[in-house]
């Protein structure tokens, strides 16, 4: 996706996104609760460094989040870093009971954001010899595949690189389609993954690629054995740790976020079509697994994407991988992801991302390619399962990378 990144930029730009976005007591409708300023602390304003290029356009991010909550959000948090200049910001309540102002170092569900600290961990131990991308999937693990009822369903060698790069060819396993009324029961990605596997292959390894988490869920799995060790341990060891993000955490079949968080919330029709809010905080996200169980703040998330650009995370050879799209069969769209991020071009910056949600949260990662400018956002969107951009998330965008 090479489309400049200008005045029409708004729908070309929601419609790229989309793809990482993709019981209780009905709560006060925003329109009767009270709209806050934006509340911003000392560190908010821009602090540009010195040179030409301009520092973050601290009037627009302000203007991006202003007026909430409203019907598209209930809070945002914002951080924007750098070469050129910082600029932090929240608005917004902490909830639709107190209206008390948002926690700006809250944790939040981190969605498919999750994804890029999966692929970190696993290119981090193909530099250490002990993962090879080269290597089919059925190496390290032939018991996912066990014999197929039908030609149809056997599967070709899979290489570990095309779980990376969503060009593996594997379907989508079968879940709870983020019903509400299963939001406490718990379905183990093992689970999830062999009813992929059940369903047989879409096409050959690399022939096209397809945004789905049911990559990343299998290198979770593949993650395990070859370390021998949980998933969620290797990340903290891998990344957290080393990082010092200690906000950052995989909850496993805990339906809660521990520790200081804005609660959440989502528009859910009723049987006579109108809408309602409901508090959707606790959710447990344990089928979510590598692929978007992990919960996170922006001040963390922000480190992770700044150690990552700035090479500080992966080797050069493995941050090459992860910002290399692969060529695909001939008459098939153009790639727009590499090992977990997508690719777009700004205003002629090469700008890389990853976009993710759960309900009630929707986040981003992004960064040009050659870290001068990070964004990270975490919006308390009424919609974060929707198919469109949410408006304020669309606006913080404009704002920090437009």
């Amino acid at each position: 996706m090479k489309a400049p990144f200008r005045a029409p930029f708004r729908a070309a730009l929601a419609t790229a996104l989309a793809l990482g976005l993709t019981g209780a007591a009905a709560l006060p409708a925003l329109a009767h609760a009270p709209s806050t300023s934006p509340a911003f602390s000392p560190a908010a304003a821009s602090s540009p460094a010195e040179g030409p290029a301009p520092g973050p356009n601290g009037g627009a991010l302000r203007k991006a989040i202003e007026g909430l909550p409203n019907d598209d959000a209930t809070a945002a948090l914002v951080r924007v870093g750098g070469k050129h200049g910082t600029w932090r910001g929240s608005s917004g309540v902490h909830d639709l009971v107190t209206h008390r102002g948002a926690d700006p170092h809250g944790r939040f569900r981190a969605g498919s954001t999750t994804k890029i600290v999966t692929a970190a961990v696993a290119l981090r131990l193909a530099a250490e010899g002990r993962l090879d991308l080269h290597k089919p999937l059925q190496h390290y693990m032939p018991e996912l595949f066990p014999h197929p009822v039908d030609e149809k369903r056997k599967f070709p060698p899979i290489p570990v690189r095309s779980l990376l790069d969503y060009t593996s060819g594997l379907r989508s396993g079968d879940g709870f389609d983020d019903e509400y009324a299963h939001r406490f029961d718990t379905l183990d990605p093992r689970t999830v993954v062999a009813s992929a596997i059940a369903k047989g292959p879409e096409h050959a390894p690399g022939r096209e690629q397809h945004y789905r988490n049911i990559g990343y869920t299998v290198l979770g799995l593949l993650i395990e054995r070859v370390t021998g060790d949980s998933y969620a341990h290797q990340a903290r060891e891998q990344v957290f740790e080393p990082l010092r993000m200690r906000d950052t955490y995989f909850p496993g079949a805990d339906p809660r976020i521990r520790g200081p968080h804005n609660r959440g919330y989502q528009k859910m029709k009723r049987p006579d079509g109108t809408a309602r809010l409901v508090d959707v905080t606790e959710w447990n996200q344990f089928d979510r697994f590598a692929a978007g169980d992990m919960i996170s703040t922006t001040a963390d998330l922000e480190t992770f994407t700044q150690a990552l650009f700035g090479g500080k995370l992966l080797p050069p050879a493995q941050l090459k991988e992860m910002l290399t799209l692969p060529r695909l069969a001939p008459g098939v769209p153009e790639a727009t992801f590499g090992a977990g991020l997508q690719y777009m071009e700004v205003d002629g910056k090469k700008v890389w991302l990853k976009t993710g949600a759960r309900h009630g949260y929707t986040n981003m990662i992004a960064a040009t390619e050659d870290g001068s400018r990070t964004l990270v956002y975490s919006v308390n969107a009424t919609d974060a399962k929707g198919e469109d951009m949410n408006p304020v998330a669309q606006r913080i965008v404009a704002a920090a990378l437009g």
